[in-house]
């Protein structure tokens, strides 16, 4: 066999494992949940396309970090990524998005509320979308948060919805989808992940929705607290509204000179 025979077998090889679906979780301080999770997420995705589970760590100080190393002997689709400090959800899922290889990404929280197995549906919607949907986002039914956070969330998302008109009751379920290269497109900043169905429909995408059971935390308490969000909620939802009144259409472009096809 001569080298050239020998590239172009790396590179088919290289092209039958990069997954279609790549799972992002990121977590921050939950060695009781990943693992769990970790199986659940595999078991529901096992039987369909190939996939890869990126764990990012976003500056855990429990034994999260080791847990997560241990099982990678045991689970070949799972990546570990590691903040060296603590950056909050959005970066972490940034991170997760930057470093993913899959067409489609699914994200979900790291402590067991989110039960991975509406992922493959949420994937199918995306690709009956046909490129029109730019997110499947998650919207919870049977929320087992206490009722004060059940009713601050609800009143966020009212308000939320009232200013963006994003169609989307629920948006601070983990349990979200979308293709890579769309998330990518979008503007980067904290909390991000709260306002995905907007931003999404701000570059002209459609934005489906899927009701999702809800489950009790698998173990731990919220590392990523409410108080935290409602101090900077107001400046976000600002934010957000002035980046979709700012929006202009995008011209269609051409390259001069290029060869048909190219």
């Amino acid at each position: 066999m001569d080298q050239s025979d020998s590239t172009a077998g790396d590179t088919e090889a290289a092209t039958a494992v990069l997954p279609l679906i790549s799972v992002v979780v990121p977590v921050r301080n939950e060695e009781g949940n990943v693992a769990p999770l970790l199986a659940e997420i595999v078991a529901a995705l096992e039987s369909g396309p190939a996939f890869e589970v990126l764990f990012v760590d976003d500056g855990s100080t429990d034994e999260t970090p080791t847990i997560l190393a241990n099982l990678r002997g045991s689970y070949p689709q799972l990546r570990q990524l590691r903040h060296a400090r603590s950056g909050g959800q959005s970066a972490a899922i940034r991170s997760g998005v930057r470093f993913a290889h899959g067409t489609y990404i699914a994200t979900l929280d790291g402590d067991g509320q989110n039960n991975p197995a509406f992922i493959p549906q949420m994937i199918r919607l995306l690709q009956e979308g046909e490129g029109a949907v730019g997110i499947v986002q998650g919207q919870r039914v049977g929320r087992k948060d206490t009722p004060f956070k059940r009713w601050q969330s609800r009143q966020a998302n009212r308000i939320r919805g009232a200013i963006l008109k994003d169609g989307t009751r629920d948006t601070g379920c983990g349990l979200k989808a979308f293709p890579r290269e769309v998330y990518l497109a979008l503007p980067y900043f904290d909390a991000i992940h709260r306002f995905m169905p907007a931003l999404v429909k701000r570059e002209g995408y459609a934005v489906a929705h899927l009701d999702v059971v809800d489950r009790p935390r698998g173990s731990g308490v919220s590392n990523y607290g409410f108080w935290g969000r409602l101090r900077v909620g107001v400046l976000d939802l600002a934010g957000v509204w002035w980046l979709i009144k700012r929006k202009r259409p995008t011209p269609p472009v051409v390259e001069v000179g290029a060869a048909p096809g190219a």
